[in-house]
């Protein structure tokens, strides 16, 4: 039997909505990220390469997917690899996958989910840090959950920040461009995504106002960060495991070196979140930011696989 290839245009097909959905069903379904396997690392020539399993009862599958930072001075994606999907009883192949394409939709479909848990229906001030893949699929990702009145973009690119702002306005956004720091613009924020490659604090936290949300998705590596110590320190943070989030995310382990914050203080992962099963209390009674870090995990690909491959059967 030929083996199916689900390329960009069958995994855009499933929509941000139908990314967010199966995430939110599969948490729904009793799926523990604190149990799911664990990313494997390999540093490699091009870069850094990602091995990422997963497995329910129905299906199991892999991203290989390669990080490559000179790609795009090279006009090549940054993000590279593929994605196979397996019958789980049998393991006989079921499809392979664009792994980047597949990476694009479901990362920003996991920031969306916890938007859709952690905000109300209308965002009146979006600021967007980052104008790569990311930030365009976090744009649509946001917009297909939320009514959004403003999106600021800041980015040290001004041409690609313009475009990103025009893009946004074609969805239906009154959109503009800020400087590179955006710290006058956060001040003024209720949504606040981070899609950056940067390694260091993107703006000051304590500029963030209280009830507002942070979502930061751009790093995964120990001592890279796009948020400060002031921000994760005064916010309820939730994380998609705390597993994975205490190995990999430099956006709470600086923090923790620093002092500024203890693992216990993690309000919640992804799951709890979506259950409303939060050990650190009911965010209605929490005043401060609400921060989201994702760090990327191999059951959210499976569960957007497995949605792409049963919508590209229909």
């Amino acid at each position: 039997m030929k083996l199916p290839l689900l390329g960009a245009d069958d995994i855009e097909a499933l929509g941000p909505t139908g990314a967010v959905d199966a995430l939110e069903v599969a948490l729904r379904g009793g799926l523990d990220p604190e149990t799911a396997p664990a990313r494997h690392h390999l540093t490699v020539p091009g870069g850094e390469l990602l091995i990422m399993p997963a497995t329910t009862q129905q299906v199991t599958g892999v991203k290989i997917a390669g990080v490559a930072p000179a790609n795009p001075a090279r006009d090549l994606p940054r993000i590279t690899g593929s994605y196979l999907l397996l019958d789980a009883p049998t393991l006989l192949p079921l499809a392979l996958l664009d792994g980047a394409a597949l990476t694009t939709l479901r990362t920003p479909a996991v920031s969306a989910l916890a938007i859709r848990h952690l905000t109300g229906p209308v965002v009146h001030h979006l600021v967007l840090f980052g104008t790569g893949p990311q930030a365009y699929g976090h744009l649509a990702a946001v917009l297909a959950e939320r009514r959004v009145e403003r999106v600021t973009v800041v980015g040290r690119t001004p041409h690609r920040a313009d475009a990103l702002a025009e893009h946004a306005r074609r969805l239906g956004a009154d959109a503009g461009v800020a400087r590179a720091d955006g710290a006058g613009e956060v001040g003024t924020a209720d949504l606040v995504l981070c899609c950056t490659t940067s390694a260091t604090p993107l703006f000051d936290g304590d500029l963030v106002p209280d009830g507002a949300t942070v979502v930061a998705v751009g790093s995964h590596t120990h001592d890279a960060r796009e948020v400060d110590s002031a921000l994760v320190s005064r916010s309820a943070v939730f994380v998609e495991s705390r597993a994975a989030a205490l190995s990999e995310a430099g956006d709470l382990l600086i923090p923790m070196r620093e002092g500024a914050f203890d693992a216990e203080d993690i309000h919640g992962n992804l799951a709890e979140l979506v259950t409303g099963r939060n050990p650190g209390g009911k965010l209605a009674d929490f005043e401060g930011p609400r921060f989201f870090k994702s760090v990327g995990m191999g059951w959210e690909d499976l569960a957007v696989a497995a949605a792409v491959h049963r919508n590209s059967a229909l």
